[in-house]
């Protein structure tokens, strides 16, 4: 591993804060470029129910759990620290550019002269009696990752508004027996063309709550039941409902260090994956971008983290 002569009481040339598929690959590849890698991680990954990571070459329907402890392995293999920890403060520490303090609820302190947040987000679950069971197996949030199940099949969209229009429209790709079902909440179809499009594509807008979703002990859904005593069948839901970065449940990692978000929380990156802060990239879900286990994999912070550790007198100046 690299040291630093220069900076001796600095613990890593980098830390990563999450250890999902955006993590481990780039400790995997920091660690290639034979730099000191810490990742720590709090083990409470958004999709830890999940049935399969779909998409993944090479690795059709892997669990998410088996798809980390093989990225657990590999890191180790390469001499990256795993830290089992939750980051509880970030900050720049001793007034120096290229030192990062983290603070762990539980262990010393990590210091680092580079910040990776990979920290993921969180999705918003209604309160419905009976979802729990089918999370993960037939009740998801992505289209992209688990439309394809979907094909031919009964899905009820529950959320409102553009949100919910939109993953509507998407899940068109695979089946036309959609309808949104708004839970209680007002429809929010402000636009003319909401209306249009599923008028036209024949996808009904239900408001009346839902009281429970009926599932067999196999998690497969049989219907959803309304308070008005209404039931609809259904073999799949899809949630519209919103998402939050995952350490604004408690810590606010992002906001601490001052990295600029958009307004749906994401951490905004620029084509290096280097946030509005010196030395702090991110990566994976946390970005703006597709929400897809491989494109998290196969995110580019570490090879722009890599270039941004080394020397000068080892690189040429760019051609103008």
């Amino acid at each position: 591993m690299t040291s630093h002569a220069h900076s001796a009481h600095f613990d890593y040339d980098v830390a990563v804060i999450g250890g999902g598929p955006a993590g481990l690959s780039a400790g995997i590849w920091l660690a290639r470029y034979l730099h000191s890698v810490v990742v720590v991680d709090s083990g409470d990954p958004r999709n830890w129910d999940t049935r399969g990571v779909n998409g993944f070459l090479g690795l059709p329907r892997i669990r998410p759990s088996e798809l980390r402890a093989l990225g657990r392995e590999e890191c180790q293999r390469y001499g990256v620290e795993l830290v089992d920890a939750i980051v509880t403060g970030a900050r720049q520490g001793s007034g120096e550019e290229e030192h990062f303090v983290l603070d762990l609820e539980s262990g010393p302190q990590v210091q680092a002269r580079r910040l990776l947040l990979a920290i993921g987000i969180r999705d918003v679950w209604p309160e419905i009696p009976g979802l729990v069971h089918t999370f993960g197996a037939n009740a998801h949030v992505c289209p992209d990752c688990d439309g394809y199940e979907a094909r031919g099949k009964k899905v009820a969209v529950i959320g409102n508004g553009r949100k919910a229009v939109g993953m509507a429209l998407n899940l068109t790709a695979w089946t036309r027996e959609i309808i949104i079902c708004t839970h209680g909440a007002p429809p929010a179809l402000d636009l003319p063309e909401y209306c249009e499009k599923l008028d036209a594509l024949n996808i009904p807008v239900l408001t009346e709550p839902i009281q429970n979703i009926a599932c067999d002990e196999g998690r497969s859904i049989h219907s959803l039941q309304f308070r008005d005593g209404m039931q609809l069948d259904a073999d799949k839901i899809f949630l519209a409902m919103g998402q939050f970065p995952a350490d604004d449940a408690g810590t606010n990692l992002s906001l601490q260090l001052g990295c600029k978000r958009d307004d749906e929380g994401h951490v905004l990156v620029n084509e290096h994956y280097h946030t509005s802060v010196r030395h702090v990239y991110a990566a994976g879900d946390i970005v703006p971008g597709p929400q897809l286990g491989i494109a998290a994999a196969s995110d580019g912070a570490a090879l722009a983290i890599h270039k941004s550790l080394v020397p000068a007198g080892r690189k040429l100046e760019p051609i103008d």
